[in-house]
Order: structure tokens, then C-alpha cells, then sequence
């Protein structure tokens, strides 16, 4: 009997927060969403196929694009009640096998209504939804010193999708047809996610009074009142959002009218989310370092400014070097929304809280996707449609200017308030935001 109780304790400390074993489903967490994310990216290398099979305008081209992050919208929310109330396991096994018959049933189809209705509910409402904010939500629970750079490397599954698939999917699509790669991918997903899904199962750590106690995954007091800052954040994901579409949508089809080719236009999208990737590794340490709401806040400054160089930018090399910026400017910006909701919010509505908010940039990157071919279609140029992702881009740097002005005053309260007995500590040591 001791025996049994010794082997619960040590199962038990072994499964904290911050252990090895979180660091272990992080792991898993991460090949999950590299490879369910197949479905956030699938369309838009596929866009000049769709275009021409189907006998498409641009705008009409990208509807594959824009209703499967619709679908990914509805399913973030969805999954998120699903983790908080079931856990991880199920919302990922219900993934992998839509995403399987998803990919497999659009090999099949002739009819574009068809395959945007697979587009739009089975690879994203129930697809890569659940790859996506639910590995979010679901590692953030398992992390406290370190969630910063635990949720930006779990979140870095979908640029790591974004890094590995265009290449191979171009090779795939020019040897075997798209029909023959959708058949592939839906394999690959079912194949690779439903032994991952099992290895996730178990419960998160509690939030234990004692560790509120000593401040260690204490809740912060809000900027403003819950109600009002999860509306803001939720505009400022749509905002950011609709700006970061433009380039990672239409890279593409902008490189075949500038008769740089397809091919280049997947290697741009290819080495732009693979910055992305160490983008998000290192606004997480900036996270933990600074916190969420100023590296936010750095993150939708440089975005803005990378959008503007690709204006000007016309000849290979610049829009290789421009995509290369963007996507390590970028990149910290999505992860950021997840670290505030879990400073304000409980545990036992993360995977809902941060559903929505993830749900925002996603509707904003679908908008965004849309918007941009309809620029293009009225303009025939995609100059207006940058310009138009950079007035978006600031809307976004106005609400989180607010949020960290008001963090900051809430910070500066808090600090006179803890010093005033004791004059001598000097400042505040907390986070800047």
C-alpha cells in the first residue's frame, strides 16, 4: 500500500507544471498542430489549380482560403468548450480522422460548392481547429514560469505547417495532381495524429491556492473589466489579422502576376513561416521577459512596417527579403493574445477564452484573404491591398497602445501601493506590460 501511494506521489510530481513531462506533451502538442495545420495553407498553394480548374476569378479562387478559416473560427470556440470540458484527447482524435475524410472526400469531388463545403466544415470547423487553439489553451495550463515561450512554441506549429507543406505539396501537385496530394495529406494527418492525441491524455495541473499565495500563476489585475478587454482583444485580433493575410494569402498568385512563378512564391511563403517560426520562439522569451502586452505591441509595430516594404518591392530578391522580414516580424504577434488571456483570466475557461480570441485572428486572416482578391479584382494590382492591410495594421497598434497604457497605470498603482510601507525597495520590479 505505501508502495502504491510512493508511485502516485512520484506520478504526480512528475506531472507539474513546468515539469518534464510538460515539456514532453508540448513536444506532441507541436507535431500536431505542424501537421493538422496542413489545412490553414493547403488553399492558398493551391490557389492558381483551384483558379484554373474550376474556371475562377482571383476573389473566387480564394474562397477555399477564406471559408476554411470561417470553418476554424466556428471550431476554435467549439474545441475550446470541448478541452475544458473533456480535455484534449477527444476534440484531437475528432480532428485527425475529419481532417483525413476531409482531405480525401475534395480528391474525389468536381464541383467547387462542394469542395468549399469540405473546405469550410470538416478541414476547418473540425480539422485544424482542433490543432490549433486547443494545443494552445490545453499546454498553457501545464506552464507557469515559462508560458510565454511554451505557448509561442506550440503556436509555432502552424508556421512550422506553413514552412514544410508548400514545398512539398508544389512537388506533389506537379508529379501527381492535386487530386492524388489531397489523397496523400488526409493519410498523413490520420496517420500522425491519432497516436499523439492518446499520448495527451491526462489531466492538467490545479491552480493550488498555496501557488496564488506566492504569486506564482496568480492572476494579474486587469487593465480593464473582463467583459471589455476580451472585446478589445478580440477587434485586435481581426485588425492584425486582416493585415498579415495580405502577403501569406496572395504571396502566390502576387509572384505568377510578376511572372516570378508559382514555385518562388511557395519557397517565399516557405522561408517567411520558418521565420515565423523562430519569430515566436524569440518574442516568447521577449514575453517572459517584458510581457504580453508590449510584445504584442513591438510585434504589430514591425508587421506594419514590413507590410509597407513590400509595396515598392517588385524584383525576386527584394520580395525574398521583404518575406523574410515579414515573416520574422510577425510571428510573435498570435501567441502574445493566448499569454494575456491566461495573466486575467481562469484556468477553466482558457481553452474557451483563448478560442475566441484565436477565432478573431483567424476571421481576420479569412476577411483579410477575401478583401485582398477583391482589391485586386477592382485594381488589377495588389498595391492597394497592402495599403489596405496597413491601415488595418494600425487600427491594431491603437488598441494594444491602450490596453499597455492602462496596464501600465495599473502596474504603477499596484507598485506604490506594495512600497509605500517600505520606501526603501525603490521601484517596482514587476513586467513592463
Amino acid at each position: 500500500m505505501a508502495q502504491q501511494i510512493s508511485s502516485t506521489n512520484a506520478d504526480t510530481l512528475s506531472r507539474k507544471v513546468d515539469s518534464r513531462y510538460a515539456w514532453r506533451r508540448l513536444v506532441a502538442s507541436l507535431i500536431i498542430g505542424s501537421v493538422g495545420g496542413v489545412g490553414m495553407w493547403s488553399p492558398v498553394i493551391l490557389l492558381p489549380e483551384i483558379q484554373n480548374y474550376f474556371d475562377l476569378d482571383r476573389s473566387q479562387a480564394s474562397l477555399p482560403f477564406t471559408v476554411g478559416m470561417l470553418g476554424i473560427v466556428f471550431g476554435n470556440v467549439f474545441m475550446g468548450r470541448m478541452v475544458d470540458k473533456f480535455g484534449v484527447v477527444i476534440p484531437t482524435l475528432a480532428s485527425a480522422f475529419c481532417l483525413c475524410f476531409g482531405y480525401l472526400a475534395i480528391a474525389f469531388i468536381q464541383n467547387f460548392w462542394l469542395f468549399l463545403f469540405f473546405q469550410c466544415v470538416l478541414i476547418g470547423a473540425f480539422g485544424t481547429s482542433g490543432t490549433f487553439g486547443t494545443m494552445i489553451s490545453s499546454v498553457s495550463l501545464w506552464f507557469s514560469r515559462y508560458r510565454g515561450i511554451a505557448v509561442s512554441l506550440v503556436a509555432s506549429g502552424s508556421y512550422i505547417a506553413g514552412t514544410i507543406w508548400p514545398p512539398v505539396m508544389r512537388d506533389l501537385i506537379d508529379t501527381f495532381g492535386w487530386q492524388v496530394t489531397h489523397s496523400i495529406v488526409g493519410i498523413a494527418c490520420l496517420i500522425v495524429m491519432v497516436p499523439l492525441a492518446v499520448y495527451l491524455r491526462g489531466d492538467p495541473p490545479t491552480e493550488p491556492e498555496e501557488d496564488a499565495k506566492n504569486g506564482e500563476g496568480a492572476r494579474i489585475a486587469p487593465p480593464f473589466p473582463l467583459g471589455a478587454l476580451q472585446v478589445l482583444l478580440i477587434v485586435a485580433g481581426i485588425a492584425c489579422c486582416v493585415a498579415m493575410a495580405m502577403p501569406q494569402v496572395h504571396l502566390v498568385a502576387y509572384c505568377v502576376d510578376l511572372d516570378v512563378g508559382a514555385q518562388r512564391g511557395a519557397e517565399m511563403l516557405s522561408i517567411m513561416f520558418g521565420l515565423g517560426v523562430v519569430s515566436r520562439i524569440l518574442f516568447g522569451f521577449l514575453t517572459d521577459w517584458i510581457g504580453a502586452v508590449w510584445a504584442l505591441f513591438i510585434g504589430s509595430l514591425l508587421q506594419a512596417i514590413s507590410l509597407v516594404l513590400y509595396i515598392p518591392s517588385e524584383s525576386l530578391i527584394s520580395l525574398y527579403l521583404v518575406s523574410a522580414l515579414f515573416g520574422l516580424f510577425q510571428g510573435g504577434i498570435v501567441p502574445a493574445y493566448a499569454v494575456i488571456i491566461r495573466q486575467y483570466y481562469p484556468a477553466s475557461q482558457a481553452g474557451f477564452r483563448v478560442g475566441l480570441v484565436l477565432s478573431a485572428t483567424i476571421a481576420g486572416m479569412a476577411f483579410g484573404g477575401w478583401l485582398s482578391g477583391e482589391i485586386f479584382d477592382i485594381t488589377l494590382s495588389y498595391k492597394a491591398a497592402f495599403w489596405n492591410g496597413f491601415s488595418w495594421n494600425l487600427l491594431n497598434l491603437a488598441i494594444v497602445g491602450v490596453i499597455l497604457c492602462r496596464t501600465r497605470n495599473k502596474l504603477k498603482v499596484t507598485a506604490q501601493k506594495v512600497i509605500a510601507p517600505f520606501p526603501t525597495l525603490g521601484r517596482w520590479p514587476g513586467p513592463l506590460g
